[in-house]
Parts: C-alpha cells; sequence; structure tokens
C-alpha cells in the first residue's frame, strides 16, 4: 500500500510537555525524547493536545519544538502542533517549525470560532501554500466543535503538501471514505481504535500510551504489517484496556502524565485549568497499570 507520507507510518507519539516549579523541565524533556528514540518510534509530536499547547506561552511554543528537533537529531522524524483558531497565528508558527528543521506539521483543526467547511477549506490552503513541509491534518471534532468533512479532505488533497490526516473523529466510515478516496496518509488519533484504522486503510496512529508502552504500539502495528493479524489482534486485546481504562480517567493529558510520575518519568506537574486525578482516581490508575503489568 502506497500513501502520501508512508515516511511517517507507524508510531508517532504525542509527546507530554514536562514542567517543574511552573516552568516547561527541557532536561526531563530531553530524556522523554531519548526514551522514545530507543524504543524505536517513527515520529515525535510535540506541542500538542498531549503536550498542552493551550498553556504554553508562545515563545514557550517555539522553544519546546526547537529544543524537540535539536534532541531528535535527525534520528527520529519530528512533526510539532502548529495549529491554531486563528488562522494567522496557525501561519507563523507552521512557518517557524519549517524553519528550525521539522519534518512535518500537525495542525488541529481550528477550534471554538466552528468555521463552515469553506473556512477550514481556505484555512489549510492558506498553510499548504506557505510551507513547502508536509502538514498532516488534526480532525478531533470532540474538542474543536466542527469535524472536517469527506468532501472538504477531497479537495484539500490536491495540494501536494497535505499529506497526512490524524483521524479522531471516531468514524470509520469517514476513515474508510478517506483511504478509498485519496492517498492521504490516514493517522488514527485515537489509541483504542488503532487496530480498526489499520484494518480499513490506516498506516500508524500518532499515540499517547506510547509515551509509556511505545514498544508495545510498535509490535502491534508492525504485527498487522506482517499480516500477523491474530498477533495484532492479542496486542489489541491487551492494549485496549490500558487505552480505555487510563484515558477514560480524566482529560487527556492529565492520566497519561499521573502514569508517568508513578512510573518515574515525569513530575506529573500540569498547568491550570488542568487538575490532578483525585485520589480515588489514581487508586484506579494505580491497578490499570498494575494489570498491565507495568506497576508492581
Amino acid at each position: 500500500m502506497t500513501t502520501r507520507a508512508e515516511q511517517f507510518a507507524g508510531l508517532s507519539v504525542a509527546l507530554i510537555t514536562p514542567f517543574r516549579d511552573g516552568q516547561v523541565d527541557y532536561a526531563r524533556l530531553e530524556e522523554q525524547v531519548e526514551f522514545q528514540i530507543q524504543a524505536g518510534v517513527t515520529c515525535l509530536c510535540p506541542v500538542g493536545t498531549t503536550g498542552e499547547s493551550p498553556t504554553l506561552s508562545h515563545p514557550e511554543h517555539r522553544e519546546v519544538i526547537s529544543a524537540v528537533i535539536k534532541a531528535a537529531n535527525g534520528r527520529v522524524k519530528v512533526m510539532p502542533g502548529t495549529g491554531s483558531n486563528s488562522t494567522e497565528e496557525a501561519l507563523e508558527l507552521t512557518r517557524f517549525a519549517a524553519q528550525v528543521g521539522a519534518d512535518a506539521v500537525l495542525v488541529v483543526s481550528p477550534y471554538y470560532n466552528r468555521p463552515p467547511q469553506e473556512g477550514l477549506y481556505q484555512h489549510f490552503k492558506s498553510l499548504a501554500q506557505a510551507v513547502d513541509i508536509p502538514i498532516c491534518i488534526y480532525n478531533i471534532p470532540g474538542r474543536t466543535g466542527r469535524n472536517i468533512e469527506p468532501e472538504t479532505f477531497f479537495r484539500l488533497a490536491e495540494f501536494p503538501n497535505i499529506a497526512m490526516v490524524k483521524e479522531a473523529s471516531g468514524s470509520l466510515d469517514q476513515v474508510s471514505q478517506l483511504t478509498t478516496q485519496t492517498d492521504l496518509t490516514v493517522l488514527s488519533g485515537d489509541d483504542s481504535l488503532t487496530l480498526p484504522i489499520l484494518s480499513v486503510g490506516g498506516r500508524g496512529v500518532i499515540s499517547v500510551i506510547g509515551n509509556i508502552v511505545p514498544q508495545d504500539m510498535i509490535a502491534m502495528i508492525r504485527a498487522f504489517e506482517e499480516g500477523n493479524i491474530p498477533e495484532a489482534i492479542r496486542w489489541h486485546k491487551k492494549l485496549f484496556p490500558l487505552a480505555r481504562d487510563m484515558l477514560g480517567l480524566s482529560t487527556n493529558p492529565i492520566p497519561i502524565k499521573a502514569a508517568m510520575r508513578l512510573l518515574g518519568r515525569d513530575s506529573g506537574e500540569l498547568r491550570l485549568p488542568l487538575t490532578p486525578l483525585s485520589s480515588d482516581q489514581e487508586n484506579r490508575l494505580r491497578k490499570v497499570l498494575a494489570d498491565y503489568g507495568l506497576l508492581q
């Protein structure tokens, strides 16, 4: 199967942004990058939803992008989030990412202002004409308030560097429309739907739980690609409770940051308006991690 951005097939990880005492912890961020590179991931995606981009200042947003690109040093691809509900702001961040060496950009659909489909088309058209690097459109209507309809994707696919879609609409019908009527590289935006999306032509995932179990996600994708469907299903059945029960505890990235704290890989610190898990939620998280085999 050949899609437009096959080099991004596989596991991309939506990195957290580690904080300490209210500031970005760049030393810990470099550790996260190294952890993922050693696991063998395809791509790193900083400053997205999982990276708490809504509460990063503009200078911090740019600094985190630059820090991840520098730490990766060409060993894996880097696809930072550069989206905004303001087209001008998205243009500024996208141009910056291209200038500092990003391999692609992940651009969420404009949120809150709920543009019509024509507005969505014009927004992404502006970005496609501004840079040469591949663009991955992130469709997550549960957060943005607006689904990017398949017909809009068909129009956007006319731009060669609109190469990928991170699909988090929850609709396999929509994914199937994209994989059967375009050559866009479709990546799952929901960990629990990764295998179903692969089964209808998806090429990988931009993962949250990949922050803690990247090798297992890679194993599932590899098994599917090698045609070992029973093995892929076995991995799906192991990973699914982790994705469902951990990420279902609270808003992303609250649970994954708590999990990383329990595993000794992050402080777990969040920025308001995000707040930590309750003690009851954390006890449930401990059980999920223990059942998976990550905690004693």
